[in-house]
Formats: C-alpha cells, sequence, structure tokens
C-alpha cells in the first residue's frame, strides 16, 4: 500500500506539472499587486497536524486553485501593524487584491490529501520569491506543510507551479462588482468571463458569515483540466447574496 500511495503521488505530481501547460494558454496576463520583495522575510514555525487533522494519502482526482480576496481578510484583522499581518494589511508594501491561498490537492470525496510527508522550513530564498503572491510567511509554510508536500518533495517545485497558474488567471472588474451587491452567481460568472476555458460551474465561491466575499476558487481535474466543481467544494449557493469590499485608498 506504501508503494502505492507513493505511486499515486508521483503521479499526481506529474500531472500538477501538466496543468500548467494546459491552463496557461486560456487564462493569461494576472494582475499583481505593486509589491515590493522584501529583503528578508520572518522565519516561520514549524506546522504540523493540529489534533483532529491526521495525515491522508488518498488518490489525487483533481486541484482547488484557491485565491482570496486580500481587503477582507485585512478588514478583519485587529492590529494591521502586527508582525503577523504587517506586510499584507499595513499599506506599506502595496494594496493587496486578490492573493494566493493555496493550491490544494483534491479526493473523490471531501477526505482530501494532507500532511503526507514532515515538512522542514521552506527555505528563505523560496519565502522570499513567493511573498508578493501569499503575502505571509506562515500560510506560505502551512501550505507547504498541509497540502504541497502532497504534490511534490520540494517545495521550491510547488510553489514555482503555483505561481504560473495564479500570474494566468485574469481578474474581472473588482471595483465594478464592491459598487453593488453581487451574488455567489454573479462572482462566478465574472471570473468565467473573464476567463477564456472557463465556465461558472468550475468556480467555487466562499463568503464569510455576514455575506462578504472571501474567495474565488478554480475547479480543476485528475487531468489538469478545469472541470465542474463538484458539490462539495462549490461553496456558495448561486442565489446568495455577495458583498465585495473594496481594496482600502
Amino acid at each position: 500500500m506504501l508503494r502505492q500511495a507513493q505511486h499515486e503521488r508521483k503521479r499526481g505530481w506529474l500531472g500538477f506539472v501538466g496543468l500548467v501547460l494546459i491552463l496557461a494558454p486560456t487564462i493569461a496576463n494576472a494582475q499583481a499587486p505593486a509589491c515590493k520583495t522584501p529583503d528578508r522575510v520572518p522565519v516561520p514555525r514549524l506546522e504540523q497536524p493540529p489534533r483532529g487533522e491526521p495525515a491522508r494519502t488518498p488518490p489525487i482526482a483533481g486541484y482547488l486553485l484557491a485565491l482570496s480576496w486580500s481587503p477582507q481578510h485585512c478588514a478583519g484583522v485587529r492590529n494591521p501593524r502586527d508582525a503577523r499581518d504587517r506586510f499584507q494589511c499595513s499599506g506599506e508594501n502595496g494594496r493587496f487584491g486578490w492573493v494566493l491561498h493555496g493550491l490544494w490537492p483534491e479526493a473523490s470525496t471531501p477526505g482530501y490529501p494532507q500532511w503526507c510527508r514532515p515538512a522542514k522550513i521552506v527555505p528563505q530564498p523560496v519565502l522570499r520569491r513567493n511573498m508578493c503572491m501569499t503575502p505571509s510567511a506562515q500560510l506560505l509554510q502551512h501550505e507547504w506543510a498541509k497540502h504541497g508536500t502532497c504534490m511534490s518533495p520540494h517545495p521550491d517545485a510547488y510553489f514555482r507551479a503555483a505561481a504560473i497558474l495564479f500570474r494566468a488567471v485574469r481578474f474581472p472588474d473588482m471595483k465594478a462588482l464592491a459598487a453593488r451587491p453581487q451574488t455567489a452567481g454573479s462572482v462566478r460568472r465574472a471570473f468565467a468571463d473573464a476567463n477564456k476555458g472557463i465556465g461558472p460551474e468550475m468556480l467555487a465561491v466562499t463568503t464569510d458569515r455576514d455575506g462578504w466575499l472571501k474567495e474565488v476558487r478554480f475547479c480543476l481535474g485528475p487531468r489538469m483540466k478545469p472541470q465542474r466543481c463538484q458539490p462539495f467544494q462549490r461553496g456558495a449557493a448561486d442565489n446568495r447574496t455577495v458583498r465585495v469590499r473594496p481594496i482600502p485608498r
């Protein structure tokens, strides 16, 4: 069984690399925040599986590319100048819009792969290269430990591929979406309209309990092609009212 699990992880990683080649022609020219890469980033702490989150290595059946709306995250931060959130939320490094939460392997059921290998601290050069994509050293460490170890033994390879995908996404006019209430369905359609080859059924939308937009996720199949989201992936129903927090001036 161990050999089979290793084979599935290897096959999943090879397919993951193929995802870059398949999606790059269809969604291109990502927006990037006006962000200056820091000379040095804080060393994150090691991430261990918390109680109740066992290691799981089911066959990889697909992937999610999860994008977070930074203004919503920062609106809930108590102190934007605290060390944990300063880079993302203080405004000193530019105003972030969409950032990458992570690239996640999925199973055919809600029990997705996680914590597949012991994870060392992500090297400093890798953290620096990716801080303008995922503006938190600790979140980068978490994504590598929980998700990336299920796709590759190398953090640099995992984040390089994630970065190619993130930079390939086209984003809709978020200022226009923030100007009036939306629905989860209208947010899906806005992203689908901006990205050739992507349909609304291939996108998941998540909100907080008050209906503020948190994330948009691209659902990807086992052959790394965009596909219809599974019911457990889809998030908010199309008719759910969604409010979009604007980027602060």
